[in-house]
């Protein structure tokens, strides 16, 4: 439950920051233009509003826990509204003449007026409704070169991985064998294992790796990706040993004298290098007696130990990063901007190049909602973590606002490209239906990916 709040919290506030950020484009655009921005809301608040504030007669006039808002918040209409909904996700800004999510259609019936949305030229349209995956994609170049900054790039190199990968049935069946090493694909060399880095395996024709001291190379079949994604076991991970990092009060471990440090290698004679290795076997002798054989100050000892009900020794064992040594770049200030854009554009690039497998049987299938958003938040806070992944959801939120579909942005920049080279505006009858088509289809795509999610929770 723990774990839940606090990806949950993450998840609010990220996505508070995108929308924010996101909705503050089109005001600010919007107003450079001189077009009327009534509302601009964090959250959304049917029913009611926390509170709602606005400039009346030249002062700030605040409202809390309204249903609508004072009748005095009508006599200033060049003043936006601003306010704070309860329903803690996303927000929105309401632009007076255009067909958006509030479907204000009595308005669109009324004669146009020279400060509404409809009534400035197309060009000044297109940047108000560009502005805001615009400062969404500023805003994960500013956080990365940010997090640069402060906490520099840290990795794992491939060649300090001493025991190499573990590999999931599908790429078993494409050649790769546990405790290969990454060296390059296609000649081209890879340093570390990430995103990047799995894109260029799964699109290389070749890839050679180090195994058991010799090179060997591996042919990618076609389609690999899809393959990965069907066989629903991800495609590598870093080996490691089992290493306590920490041992629990009242545990068995505590009990059996095992101490920080101890390296556990086998079970009843039974020789097991890694640690999902370890984890599989112990989960055989559920409250069972087991001859554990662990390693200390170079020394092998064996002793008599009892996994609990669950298959569990009590104890915490020491991650990737504790064990390998790590790579840490730095950046300056000034160096930082550059390595932020570059990292920004190349999350970007990978994005857009990932997005051609979710139009196929395999992709469709790992579609994710608000769950498998949450999951990429770590399970404790987190701060270099958390921008990161905030970062990363802007460049999302930028891309998929930027697709053809009415509703989102690219459906009115669709729009207006067709009106600036047509020379005609679609009709507003035109721009209701469309607008309602894009809402249903984004309604069916958000409850297909969180319905996704709530099969993989319960039945996977």
């Amino acid at each position: 439950m723990e774990v839940f709040l606090i990806r949950a919290v993450q998840l609010i506030l990220s996505l508070s920051i995108l929308v924010v950020i996101h909705e503050f484009g089109h005001f600010i655009f919007s107003r450079m233009f001189k077009v009327r921005v009534e509302k601009f809301y964090m959250f959304f608040n049917p029913l009611f509003s926390i509170f709602r504030v606005k400039k009346v007669n030249g002062k700030l006039r605040f409202s809390w826990f309204s249903k609508k808002a004072p009748e005095d918040f009508e006599t200033e209409p060049d003043h936006t509204e601003f306010g704070l909904g309860w329903v803690p996700f996303g927000g929105y800004c309401s632009i007076s003449g255009m067909i958006d999510e509030s479907m204000n259609t009595e308005q669109m019936k009324e004669e146009p007026k020279p400060y509404e949305f409809r009534t400035k030229p197309a060009w000044q349209r297109l940047l108000i409704m560009v502005a805001g995956v615009f400062l969404n994609f500023i805003l994960a170049l500013v956080i990365y070169s940010a997090v640069l900054n402060v906490w520099g790039d840290e990795y794992l190199p491939m060649e300090n991985v001493a025991m190499g990968m573990d590999f999931s049935p599908a790429a078993h069946a494409a050649g790769f064998v546990d405790g290969d090493k990454f060296i390059a694909a296609d000649g081209v060399k890879l340093v570390r294992f990430n995103d990047e880095a799995l894109r260029q395996i799964v699109e290389a024709s070749e890839v050679t790796v180090l195994r058991d001291g010799k090179v060997q190379a591996v042919k990618i079949p076609v389609e690999f990706m899809q393959k990965i994604m069907a066989g629903g076991k991800g495609f590598a991970g870093y080996r490691f040993p089992t290493v306590i990092k920490e041992v629990s009060k009242g545990s068995a471990c505590k009990a059996a004298g095992l101490v920080a440090g101890d390296s556990l290698t086998a079970i009843n004679g039974k020789t097991l290098a890694t640690f999902p290795d370890f984890v599989e076997e112990l989960s055989l002798h559920k409250d069972s007696l087991i001859q554990l054989t662990y390693f200390r100050g170079g020394l092998a000892h064996t002793v008599g130990i009892t996994p609990d009900k669950e298959g569990k020794l009590g104890f915490y064992t020491k991650q990737i990063d504790e064990i390998y040594p790590l790579v840490k770049q730095e950046y300056s200030f000034f160096e930082s901007i550059p390595a932020g854009i570059d990292k920004g554009i190349a999350k970007l690039t990978g994005y857009t190049s990932d997005m051609k497998y979710a139009f196929t049987k395999e992709g469709a299938k790992s579609l994710g909602g608000f769950g498998a958003i949450g999951s990429l938040f770590p399970a404790g806070w987190d701060w270099k973590h958390f921008w990161e992944t905030t970062a990363f959801l802007s460049i999302i939120l930028a891309f998929m606002n930027v697709l053809p579909i009415p509703a989102l942005d690219g459906g009115h920049i669709l729009f207006l490209f067709y009106e600036i080279i047509v020379r005609r505006k679609p009709s507003d009858k035109f721009m209701e239906y469309a607008q309602m088509a894009g809402m249903f289809l984004l309604f069916a795509l958000l409850l297909y990916a969180n319905g996704n999610d709530l099969y993989r929770l319960f039945f996977k």
